[in-house]
């Protein structure tokens, strides 16, 4: 299932996940600080954590190791680009792609890593990520709220886009399922080898590795 399809089937909610939030576009400046990089961007409704850095993002950005200087990287559900931009901004050699169904997310990732002078980051729709691209590494913060059906065919159609010996390292509540993810990852996902990399108020960042 792609970010698009997702998106479809649960837009009449209204959630983040929508590709066209029903919210108004109310737009604020933020400031945080991405490993060590302190940033003022732009955040909105209807996209995830609108009005501050969320702490299962932060958790994997204190935790995750440093990128490879350089490569093909993606941010998996994006939002409004603090992971993305993380990357991009440790690793400025690299080719960053984040990508997201809410379009809102989208647009302001991608004026938010030209914010930050990052880039090498390129923002887009699922539908836009060019066929065939494969990545070195991936981090994400991934819907878990859409439920484990929808989640688990999320990151079956992602996860195998891991180039040979790449890595993803995902960051997932404890009690919203981080142990049944991972357990679901090495039973189901043949050539992927998941565990937990780190653990931090109440989040788990879980390590993928595809094999050689």
């Amino acid at each position: 299932m792609s970010q698009q399809t997702l998106g479809r089937k649960t837009a009449a909610n209204g959630q983040y996940f929508s590709v066209e939030p029903a919210s108004p576009d109310e737009r604020r400046i933020i400031e945080v600080s991405l490993r060590g990089h302190g940033v003022r961007l732009e955040t909105s409704r209807g996209v995830f954590s609108g009005g501050r850095l969320d702490m299962g993002t932060a958790v994997l950005l204190r935790h995750a190791p440093a990128p490879p200087e350089t490569g093909v990287f993606l941010d998996l559900g994006c939002g409004w680009g603090p992971i993305a931009i993380a990357m991009a901004l440790e690793s400025p050699r690299a080719e960053v792609w984040a990508i997201d169904v809410n379009e809102r997310a989208v647009g302001l990732a991608s004026s938010n890593a030209r914010r930050c002078g990052a880039g090498n980051v390129r923002a887009v729709a699922d539908r836009d990520l060019p066929v065939g691209l494969r990545f070195d590494l991936m981090w994400s913060n991934p819907p878990i709220r859409v439920g484990k059906d929808a989640l688990h065919a999320l990151l079956a159609g992602y996860l195998p886009r891991l180039s040979d010996g790449g890595v993803a390292y995902l960051v997932v509540q404890r009690n919203l399922g981080s142990d049944s993810l991972m357990a679901w990852i090495n039973r189901e996902l043949d050539g992927f080898q998941a565990s937990r990399y780190a653990s931090s108020k109440g989040y788990r960042v879980l390590e993928v590795v595809r094999e050689r």
